[in-house]
């Protein structure tokens, strides 16, 4: 999975693709609704930067009867905006362009019918929008505040003496606007209705209201739109802000690091990093989940009938030829568990190795269960609940692999060694060596029978020729039996050793494919997360 470059100053477009690859990574895992919102910064971020960026859009927010209207007038220099007291009067946004040819497209988006075109020299590329009152008693005008508040480059919140401490505007927009102090100021309006002394108490009332809100450094400017004071203090501020060019840009990054902020808030916070995650996994749970399989896979009987067949195989082809065609009457341990041939070592259809046990498949769930819960420690609820999902993701399939598995690796069970065709050869020559002796004292026998001349006979130490071929190869057969039936029995140990091994191996690539894999996917996806998450913050 890529992981996103980490720089000391990460640009804008690096900011919004880490944002985008956090909300991509955090599908189905956070809350849809914040997924979705960081979705809609990136969109947006998109659409702003493909208008006009020469101009610098402007808000005048406030609550009713703070005097936005009046200032809006006072800045723009004309009488635009309807003034009232106690009613709000704004009911839909309108816009003061200064020099605002090329913003037409921006204004559609930002969906502005009411256009006003400024003459004036300064403020070049301002536009200036004057938003109905965010405490208004109609539904419509705070819906329509909410959407600007959003979307504009710039915000200016214009307060009165009354209610500058209003919970209102500080718990629903001032608060969760604190990553966007850069594209913001906070204009204390009406101070003609204050004493000298009571304007500095309340402006340093409002720092520190504004400092609990996350919002140090913000310019707060004291002004009265109606004697004029304070106001072109805030129009050479906004001509700083519109000199510069860059307020679009600043409200987008702001906006990338609310929307990246409240990603890491849903999901608890940093996470950890990729190795202390996967470590989680390491140890005892794995162990378990390898024993656990192994035991309803059947292993422990696979081992069983490897010794059993090989020691039942071996006297089949090195017992005493006189004997071993009754061993083929008993049943192969491997092939009547239909694992591989005795003779090619293929593969057909599945073993007939019984069903797990609800003791065994219980035992499954639970080590299962366990990978999920060690590797879910710590991650946040929906994260570790994918996990969890993610590590019994592929129990279903479980029970074929693990059946492949054993059967695969149970074929090098079937193989014959070379030294039993040296040893078959060997019996049926010591076979064939007592069948002579058997036919040379049949024919002597016959022949005294006949009462015919006897033939000249060999001997050894006074003993036929005939009966040393006959004794010698029936004792000789025996004994070589009996040795290959010592060798077969520690043979048989060896290999069911080497099969316990390589099956104890098979069944682990099973639970890191089938369990672990998925799970370490999942957590490798977390981490991708947290390192866009920490790009887009940055």
């Amino acid at each position: 999975m890529k992981l996103l470059r980490r720089g000391p100053s990460p640009s804008l477009d690096d900011r919004l693709t880490a944002l985008l690859e956090a909300a991509d990574l955090a599908e189905g895992r956070l809350p849809a609704d914040v997924v979705a919102a960081a979705r809609k910064v990136a969109d947006r971020a998109g659409v702003r930067r493909s208008l006009s960026v020469s101009h610098t859009v402007a808000a005048l927010a406030g609550a009713t009867g703070s005097g936005k209207s009046s200032l809006f007038n006072e800045l723009t220099g004309a009488e635009l905006a309807t003034v009232g007291v106690t009613r709000p009067t704004t009911s839909t946004a309108q816009a003061a362009l200064w020099e605002g040819d090329g913003a037409g497209p921006l204004l559609d988006w930002l969906e502005i019918p009411r256009r006003h075109a400024v003459a004036a020299e300064t403020l070049s590329g301002l536009v200036l929008l004057d938003l109905p009152d965010h405490d208004s008693i109609e539904l419509g005008h705070r819906l329509e505040v909410d959407r600007l508040v959003e979307v504009v480059d710039l915000l200016v919140w214009v307060l009165d003496p009354q209610k500058y401490a209003d919970a209102a505007v500080h718990e629903r927009y001032l608060r969760p606007l604190a990553r966007h102090r850069e594209v913001m100021v906070v204009v204390l309006n009406q101070i003609d209705r204050l004493p000298p002394a009571a304007v500095a108490r309340c402006l340093d009332d409002l720092r520190r209201l504004l400092s609990g809100d996350g919002l140090d450094g913000v310019p707060v400017l004291g002004v009265s739109a109606r004697t004029g004071d304070g106001v072109p203090e805030l129009r050479a501020l906004l001509g700083e802000k519109v000199a510069d060019r860059q307020a679009w840009a600043g409200r987008l990054s702001a906006d990338v690091a609310t929307a990246a902020d409240a990603l890491a808030t849903s999901a608890g916070g940093a996470g950890s990093d990729a190795a202390s995650e996967k470590g989680r996994l390491a140890g005892g749970v794995e162990k378990a989940l390898i024993g656990a399989l192994s035991s309803a896979a059947g292993v422990p009987l696979v081992v069983e009938a490897v010794g059993k067949a090989h020691r039942h195989r071996a006297v089949v082809a090195t017992g005493w030829p006189v004997t071993r065609w009754v061993r083929r009457f008993r049943p192969d341990p491997l092939r009547r568990l239909r694992i591989g041939s005795p003779t090619r070592g293929e593969i057909v259809g599945k073993t007939s190795l019984p069903e797990a046990s609800a003791v065994q498949k219980a035992q499954v769930e639970t080590a299962i269960r366990d990978v999920g819960e060690a590797a879910a420690e710590g991650l946040p609820g929906a994260w570790a609940a994918a996990v969890r999902r993610a590590a019994r993701s592929r129990a279903g399939e479980l029970a074929d692999a693990l059946d492949k598995a054993v059967s695969t690796t149970s074929l090098s069970a079937a193989r014959r060694p070379r030294w039993w065709r040296v040893v078959g050869v060997v019996q049926w020559a010591v076979f064939a060596a007592m069948a002579a002796g058997a036919l040379w004292l049949g024919v002597l026998f016959g022949l005294d029978y006949l009462r015919l001349p006897e033939l000249p006979t060999p001997t050894v130490l006074e003993v036929p020729w005939p009966t040393v071929l006959l004794v010698g190869g029936a004792l000789t057969g025996v004994l070589v039996a009996l040795l290959s039936r010592l060798a077969a029995w520690i043979g048989g140990r060896r290999r069911a050793r080497k099969t316990a091994r390589a099956l104890r191996t098979a069944v682990a690539e099973v639970a890191r494919a089938d369990v672990l894999d998925p799970v370490t996917t999942e957590l490798d996806r977390h981490t991708a997360f947290t390192t866009a998450l920490t790009q887009a913050r940055a």
